[in-house]
């Protein structure tokens, strides 16, 4: 079964328009101003959905979807921010706890239904939803259990919009978990060249992991610092909103092109102190008298930016059965949206969705990070991915 990233790009666009409407419906309920900060879509694995999840207390609302699209939607709320969401409708009613729990599901049945509305007349069938169910859970248990069994079994995907609040902790996400079958035949599309095997997607989700790995032990081979990949996941984002998603907080980092196949790009990225804590444990001594990020830290994260991208393609090239080189690292100092950019800016002159890689290594303890996002073309690693044996 293949899936066609041209479909794939029309889903994501049909998720976003919904996720535009469940937040007018929330503003208008609520008097908050909310915004779409991203929507995404991964195939995501039962670790993945852990990893993701884990540590976290939800409130969710939770309808089924029969018909025309059938699996699963959640309204997810980490918890502190679902007893804001009663408090506003509390003081928008007037009315009991009880009565504000009901509110919640209630406007989760809004919301989700506004979410839903552009899929069915895309689809040109009706969509039917389940009565909504409020749930509380901790980790991954806030999704439905049909849809973790189904992550274990062959993967998930996972649509998550990001909701964020103007003036108010308020921010939370819409999750649409599609039934995996009846959305691979929908994504299915005409044998245009852009279609990819899904199985290869996970398969290319575990090569990332493994590059991911790959330059966490370059990083802890260099700084004597113990290393750790926090998370690592590929996920179908429209090119515009990479730089939003990175932020306005201040990176030191490295932006390499890639050559070969896939082309691309691959950015890392410090946070400041990150940089000048690795930089340092670099120097001889272990220490540095440098103050801020001066040319001493620019020269450790160039080198050390080099060492860990060369460690993060090589397995995609040797499973790929390509060649993929980069270029010299351009070092970078400023906001993750400035950074990020341009980058968008050159690979979307070819593409407007991209595959993108974001990893998180945490260094000595939590006490640093480092962000590896990488965005190769998508028609060239459909080729690649298509190219690989079926056993892969």
């Amino acid at each position: 079964m293949k899936v066609d990233i041209r479909e794939l790009g029309q889903f994501n666009h049909l998720a976003s328009q919904g996720a535009q409407r469940a937040a007018r419906s929330l503003s208008q309920l609520t008097g908050v101003q909310m915004d779409v900060e991203v929507t995404d879509v991964s195939l995501v694995t039962e670790n993945v959905l852990a990893e993701t999840f884990t540590g976290q207390s939800f409130v969710g609302v939770e309808l089924g979807l029969e018909g025309g699209l059938e699996g699963e939607t959640v309204l997810a709320f980490e918890r502190e921010r679902a007893l804001k969401l009663q408090d506003l409708l509390l003081e928008a009613t007037g009315s009991s706890d009880e009565l504000a729990q009901s509110s919640v599901t209630e406007l989760g049945n809004i919301m989700i239904g506004g979410f839903i509305d552009g899929w069915a007349n895309h689809l040109g069938k009706a969509i039917n939803m389940t009565p909504p169910k409020y749930t509380e859970a901790v980790g991954p248990r806030i999704l439905p259990d049909q849809a973790i069994e189904a992550a274990k079994n062959h993967g998930v995907f996972l649509f998550e919009s990001k909701l964020e609040a103007m003036d108010v902790d308020l921010d939370f996400s819409i999750y649409m978990l599609p039934e995996y079958r009846q959305f691979v035949d929908l994504l299915s599309g005409t044998d245009s060249g852009n279609q990819i095997p899904v199985n290869r997607l996970s398969a290319f989700e575990d090569l990332a992991k493994e590059g991911a790995g790959n330059a966490a032990g370059q990083i802890g081979m260099m700084t004597g610092l113990d290393t750790d990949v926090d998370i690592s996941r590929l996920r179908f984002v429209p090119l515009e909103g990479v730089p939003r998603q990175v932020g306005d907080d201040r990176f030191v980092g490295v932006v390499f092109e890639l050559k070969g196949m896939p082309s691309g790009y691959l950015v890392v990225l410090f946070d400041e102190q990150s940089a000048k804590t690795v930089a340092s444990s670099m120097m001889p001594g272990g220490s540095s008298e440098e103050e801020g990020i001066g040319t001493m830290t620019e020269g450790a994260i160039k080198e050390l930016g080099n060492i860990m991208t060369s460690g993060f393609i090589d397995g995609w090239a040797n499973v790929l059965g390509t060649s993929i080189e980069h270029t010299p690292p351009n070092f970078v100092h400023d906001m993750g949206s400035a950074i990020m950019s341009p980058v968008v800016g050159k690979l979307g002159k070819q593409q407007d969705y991209a595959f993108v890689i974001d990893s998180t290594i945490e260094i000595d303890g939590h006490q640093g990070r480092c962000d590896i996002y990488a965005l190769p073309n998508e028609r060239e690693l459909a080729r690649a991915l298509s190219a690989l044996p079926a056993q892969t």
